[in-house]
């Protein structure tokens, strides 16, 4: 059982729907474990002592008709080890909730608001959580993947994981089956900072690509002229950079 000492925020955008996860810990590859989001359903990071199940559970109470508070306390209930677990989640209309076991590692803590749910264990203090609420709640307006990653740089500015940086992640799920952002700092000195490195290139080259992809609801399509053409080019060479030549 894997423990990871991590600061969260989950949060659903009230102008599109769209739901989202960023997590940053000081353990490699934090996005492959913690954050977990459903199409039309909800988002959750599992983290402390981490228990994925819990996240899939939760979601799955939700698809079947429970808010997030009501399938949080109902799937919670059932862990055996539930003092040593943290969890954050968001349903599709917007309620959040949290847990906190009383034996996650100290400092730790969570903060529900509407719309979103911020937690954190191991931490400097509860001035990392503070400075996530205040830069979510000040970016009201932005898209969610901005909203989510100035929480997660106030949080790493204001103490952050007690023992280092390692890891981030952000995750945003739009209302198809895949996501729309899934990017990641896997091991690096500054990951916060390199995963808003990443996402400006993203913003660029990756997510116009995501945006002209298959649509369930619509006919399948190849992409824009627009995005195959940059595509075609090297990485240097489009806009934001980043990468290498090939050859």
């Amino acid at each position: 059982m894997l423990k990871l000492n991590t600061f969260s925020i989950v949060a659903r955008c009230p102008r599109t729907g769209n739901l989202g996860v960023a997590v940053a810990t000081a353990v490699p590859a934090v996005g492959a474990t913690c954050p977990h989001t459903r199409a039309g359903v909800g988002a959750a990071s599992t983290q402390s002592w981490i228990n994925p199940y819990l996240a899939m559970d939760v979601l799955d109470a939700i698809a079947s008709g429970l808010d997030a508070e009501t399938a949080l306390a109902r799937i919670i209930a059932c862990d055996p080890a539930k003092e040593v677990r943290q969890i954050g989640v968001v349903d599709a209309s917007g309620i959040a909730a949290a847990w906190s076991g009383d034996q996650c590692t100290p400092w730790y803590g969570q903060h529900v608001g509407p719309g979103y749910a911020v937690q954190g264990n191991m931490l400097t203090g509860p001035e990392t959580l503070e400075a996530m609420v205040a830069a979510f709640e000040g970016s009201e307006g932005e898209a969610l993947d901005e909203r989510l990653i100035r929480a997660l740089e106030a949080g790493d500015a204001h103490g952050g994981d007690k023992r280092g940086k390692q890891s981030a992640a952000l995750r945003v799920q739009a209302e198809e089956a895949y996501l729309l952002v899934d990017l990641r700092a896997d091991e690096h000195p500054s990951p916060v900072q390199e995963l808003r490195r990443i996402l400006e290139i993203a913003r660029l080259q990756l997510i116009p690509f995501i945006a002209g992809m298959p649509k369930r609801r619509e006919a399948a399509g190849r992409s824009p002229p627009e995005v195959e053409r940059l595509l075609a080019l090297s990485p240097p060479d489009r806009p934001g950079g980043g990468g290498a030549y090939s050859g």
